[in-house]
């Protein structure tokens, strides 16, 4: 106990005096202007501590003033200078500051921002839904460079989505708009509608780019793009099947990919490096570079369409090592890649066409009676598939119900006979622990509570072993099902034959039977009738309105 009060008081302490010291160098700089804090804060690394005192400064400054436009600015600031786990809890701030304002070109630069840092933690799904935000906040201003900038984000989201035709058109776009506004929004239009240009088979056009990208960057002595040029030419090497050069280029800059703390190019280079040797049936080589595919989706949950394909040389290999395993393993994973593919690319195409596509699309054509059309007649044909179900389920459920009043409570059958030889069991026995079989059923002892094995083979005095091949053999069911299906059989003629139980709710007829939980009382009804025990009782009450009206 000593030891934790020292340990407290150390740290109130030391936190104490952060906080007075923090307020200390922060009146200091409390009499600067909005413009020096802008101008002194150069974004060159993250978690500069004079940057970030200065965002902190510049922030307290917009408090006190209730600056909302200045608090928007600042929180940006600090978005850029703080690590991963800050980045998006002041995007909300900043958020929230820009909404305060009137300014719908702040507020849509704040929406843009906040959708960039998401698509960063690779949180699609929003990113996109603030991109849509965006733009139509900024669609309604004059800022042709934020109009651009929207473009290109919307741009990654359909190169994302593999729609690659469209998103080359908007990198071009953002090219020729960038390349006299913005060095570097510049190369990284120049890069994107580089691989943009791989992914629609124009290889020869992708190294013009890449080459482009690199002279460009000289010129303006920027070299930060340059990896990442030459990372975009070694995969467009391999789709030329200069599998040698390809293995060169992306293992040359794989160590810089690496210190940037870029996982998805990295996870991209050790995919086609992997690839090329597999391709030159070099497996045993292309395996530690297939394996960081799988490293990178257990860790970070990243994957994309085209790498999934590693998982498919995964277990071929495994399958051919006859490691069945490593293969169940591998074939598990990528049911698991396939069904979050599945559910992130369904959102976002959804969202990229409804959203983005149709609007700017009525922009230019208001008068589309056949995108109406299409729409009525989905909602048509939906609206039939679901009549149709439920015609299927009403009447497939009235007859499961006929079935279930018609149907007699199953009798034991006493044949003990050769049956016995089979069990290795002596037939005196097999007749003894029978006849204590049907006193149990008789007795109802079924309905208590946790009835295991154990318990019934201690009812039968008998040991599970010869309790378990009985009942599999004589009442041709597992222990769990024949329990289960007694309890249920019982409620079932409950209901039949007592009013009283028909106004029951699901948990008093799961304790009448002697279920645990209400969840598997309703789970067994349904597995042993086809129908829920609430339909079953609604049922039967309008049964029994109809006969007394008769």
């Amino acid at each position: 106990m000593k030891k934790y009060l020292i340990i407290l008081w150390v740290c109130l302490f030391h936190n104490a005096y952060a906080q007075q010291n923090n307020l200390l160098i922060s009146d200091s700089l409390s009499g600067k202007t909005y413009e020096f804090f802008s101008n002194n804060i150069r974004y060159e690394e993250k978690d500069s501590i004079n940057e970030r005192l200065y965002a902190q400064s510049w922030l307290a400054k917009g408090k006190r003033e209730k600056n909302f436009g200045q608090m928007t600015q600042s929180y940006k600031a600090l978005i850029y200078l703080s690590d991963n786990k800050l980045q998006l809890k002041y995007a909300d701030s900043m958020l929230t500051a820009a909404r305060s304002t009137a300014d719908i070109e702040l507020i849509g630069s704040a929406y843009m921002t906040k959708g960039i840092i998401q698509y960063d933690h690779k949180e699609h799904r929003k990113a996109l839904d603030n991109y849509l935000i965006a733009d139509e906040y900024i669609s309604k201003t004059d800022n042709h460079y934020l109009i651009y900038k929207v473009k290109y984000v919307i741009a990654q989201v359909k190169y994302h989505l593999g729609f690659y035709d469209e998103a080359t058109a908007l990198f071009q776009e953002c090219v020729k708009y960038f390349k006299k506004k913005n060095e570097r929004a510049y190369l990284n239009s120049l890069h994107s509608l580089g691989l943009c240009y791989n992914r629609i088979g124009k290889y020869q056009l992708c190294s013009q780019i890449n080459r482009t990208g690199i002279s460009e960057g000289l010129r303006f002595k920027n070299l930060e793009m340059q990896p990442y040029f030459i990372h975009s030419e070694g995969v467009n090497q391999y789709f030329q099947y200069n599998y040698t050069d390809a293995i060169k280029k992306l293992t040359k800059i794989l160590p810089i990919v690496i210190d940037n703390k870029d996982f998805i190019n990295e996870t991209t280079a050790y995919f086609y490096i992997g690839k090329s040797y597999w391709d030159q049936k070099l497996h045993i080589k292309a395996l530690p570079y297939l394996l960081k595919i799988d490293e990178a989706f257990q860790k970070q949950k990243y994957i994309r369409p085209h790498l999934r394909e590693a998982y498919e040389f995964l277990i071929d290999y495994y399958q051919q090592q006859n490691d069945k395993t490593l293969e169940l393993y591998y074939v598990k994973t990528l049911l698991e890649v396939d069904k979050l593919l599945l559910q992130d690319y369904k959102y976002l195409t959804g969202k990229i066409h409804k959203e983005y596509d149709t609007k700017k699309l009525l922009q230019r054509q208001r008068n589309i009676e056949q995108y109406w059309t299409v729409i009525i007649c989905l909602v048509m044909t939906v609206m039939t598939v679901l009549i149709a179900i439920l015609v299927y389920r009403h009447y497939k459920n009235k007859r499961l119900f006929k079935e279930l009043m018609n149907r007699k409570p199953e009798t034991s059958k006493l044949c003990v006979g050769s049956a016995s030889k089979e069990l290795d069991i002596n037939p005196d026995v097999v007749a003894t622990i029978l006849k204590k079989l049907e006193k149990f059923e008789h007795s109802k002892k079924y309905l208590e509570k946790e009835i295991n094995l154990l318990k019934l083979a201690s009812l039968l005095n008998t040991n599970t072993k010869y309790a378990y091949k009985i009942i599999a053999k004589y009442r041709n069911k597992g222990i769990i099902e024949y329990i289960t299906d007694l309890k249920i059989d019982h409620i079932i003629e409950l209901l039949k034959s007592e009013n009283k139980y028909r106004i029951y709710k699901n948990k008093s007829l799961a304790d009448e039977a002697g279920f645990g939980s209400t969840q598997n009382f309703t789970r067994a009804f349904k597995t042993r009738t086809g129908i829920s025990p609430s339909y079953f009782c609604t049922e039967l009450n309008k049964s029994l309105t109809a006969d007394i009206l008769k």
